[in-house]
């Protein structure tokens, strides 16, 4: 499958970010996609809202369905998810994207804080896929694809910021298992993590400014999604990509097109030796 047209895609935090490039990269292969996020109305310091971008996916050839969501709500998410199969007459795609950071060490953790990453992180994980695997048994080419890490037991990936490892990590962990799970029935499951740091919103109130200069633009990931998400469900589960190794192997060479500031050295992610 060479694009993504007339696919339904259900992206969760898509109205800015990693989750709004993918978005936008499949509204121009003319698919419907499905734009979650818990921003409906202008936020003062975060650019984008739901109806924003459905409006940009949209002008860019595909159509479009905003639906406020908060990830947290089980009783939502899955209403969320009807509504969406019910609108398009299916679903092809999950992206679980939606995520909450908190780079706190053990005693620099709140239990508020803790909650919050792994309700966004693993339990939204784990519940939208489930929600949504009913419909993708219907889709000829269905996937879920996980932004979340490789699986490093690796005690340095945790030590400094333990629980959100967990939660990041569970992620990649519902993708192990579900690939494995729901293999016969062509389900593909797969993560997908960066080389470097994204410039995202995330990354500009969680890192000094330093970090933000050295990183990527959200585009890459887009384009590594588009790469993953057209591949055969049958032939391409259970992986752990990293965008720049999806790209090379598709044979783009450029990748310093994605670069915030072209020539400054990168600043690699979390997780990744």
């Amino acid at each position: 499958m060479s694009n993504l047209q007339g696919k339904t895609i259900f992206i969760t935090g898509a109205s800015r970010g990693i989750g709004r490039e993918i978005a936008l990269r499949c509204g121009r292969d003319g698919a419907n996609v499905v734009i979650t996020g818990k921003t409906a109305e202008a936020h003062a310091k975060l650019a984008g809202t739901i109806h924003s971008v459905a409006a940009e996916v949209e002008q860019a050839g595909g159509r479009a369905l905003p639906i406020q969501l908060d990830v947290r709500d089980e009783t939502a998410l899955q209403v969320a998810i009807e509504q969406a199969a019910q609108h398009f007459g299916g679903i092809d795609v999950l992206v679980n994207n939606a995520s909450a950071i908190g780079l706190t060490n053990t005693l620099d953790t709140t239990a508020k804080r803790l909650d919050l990453m792994w309700q966004v992180n693993m339990r939204a994980t784990f519940l939208a896929s489930r929600a949504c695997i009913p419909h993708l048994k219907k889709s000829a080419n269905p996937h879920i694809l996980t932004m979340s890490p490789p699986l490093n037991m690796d005690a340095k990936w945790f030590a400094p910021h333990v629980a959100y490892s967990i939660s990041k990590y569970g992620m990649s962990l519902c993708a192990l298992g579900m690939a494995r799970e729901f293999a016969n029935d062509g389900i593909a499951v797969n993560c997908l993590w960066p080389r470097t740091i994204i410039a995202t919103a995330a990354i500009e109130f969680n890192f000094p400014p330093a970090i933000l200069r050295a990183s990527r633009h959200p585009s890459i990931m887009a384009e590594a999604a588009h790469h993953i998400l057209t591949r055969d469900s049958r032939d391409c589960t259970g992986n752990f990509f990293v965008d720049e190794d999806v790209l090379r192997a598709a044979g783009v060479e450029d990748l310093g097109q994605y670069a915030v500031t072209p020539g400054e050295p990168l600043f690699v992610d979390l997780f990744l030796n």
